[in-house]
């Protein structure tokens, strides 16, 4: 055990905080502001943690491996945990949580199998760039949900990726932007849309390096085959 790992196992304690703090209203109660305001600083505190025990293990070289297994795990965990609760909330649409959940259930089960046979899969650059979209689209949702009531999901249409520009939210929004008199409204509207682009983007980026990952596991198996195939 070492710092950085204690920063991993502090990041998943984070997750039932989080769930609590959103599904119910202890932070009213207790502290008296928003629930949502409440959980924005816990998982920024939690993001924090995730760039702090990487950079630390590093820098100490404390790369250990405890470390390359709570790391992963802990931000699969903090991220699935607050993408469920916007499901709950009408905040994200289920069919994109459950995409990239999938996809994090292969690469671990991927990986498991590659550790098996001899081979490291590392982080890639793909799936590090997926794990940001996912940040920003989870902090960019609750912002619009801790600025008021909650844009309805999907402003009400069934694909608003496509037609965002008819919603009639849309349009005052940027309308004010134009001559800029921005409402609270208007924050809460750009905070959505900014929120479901991130999250358009995690969706693709989650099928892109899963198909990276499974090139990279096909070509490292290739190249131990033909090692052994040499060698014999």
């Amino acid at each position: 055990m070492n710092l950085p790992n204690y920063l991993s196992i502090a990041r998943i304690l984070i997750v039932p905080l989080l769930v609590v703090v959103l599904l119910t209203s202890v932070s009213e109660q207790i502290l008296g502001i928003s629930g949502y305001a409440l959980a924005i600083a816990i998982f920024l505190v939690a993001t924090l943690t995730d760039v702090l025990d990487g950079h630390l293990a590093r820098r100490r070289n404390q790369v250990s491996v405890l470390g390359k297994f709570l790391d992963p795990i802990a931000d699969k965990l903090l991220v699935s945990a607050a993408l469920v609760v916007l499901v709950e909330k009408q905040l994200a649409p289920s069919w994109a949580v459950v995409i990239i959940i999938s996809r994090e259930f292969v690469v671990t089960g991927l990986r498991s199998v590659a550790a098996a046979e001899g081979i490291i899969i590392q982080a890639q650059t793909l799936g590090k760039i997926k794990m940001w979209a996912q940040c920003i689209a989870i902090v960019a949702l609750l912002v619009a949900a801790a600025t008021g009531t909650p844009p309805v999901s999907n402003f009400g249409l069934d694909y608003p990726a496509f037609r965002f520009w008819e919603v009639a939210e849309v349009q005052a929004a940027f309308t004010n932007l134009a001559s800029l008199a921005l409402s609270q409204n208007d924050w809460k509207v750009f905070g959505y849309l900014v929120g479901r682009a991130a999250l358009w983007a995690a969706v693709l980026l989650a099928i892109w390096s899963m198909y990276d990952y499974l090139a990279y596991f096909r070509k490292q198996k290739s190249i131990l085959a033909n090692d052994k195939t040499g060698a014999l």
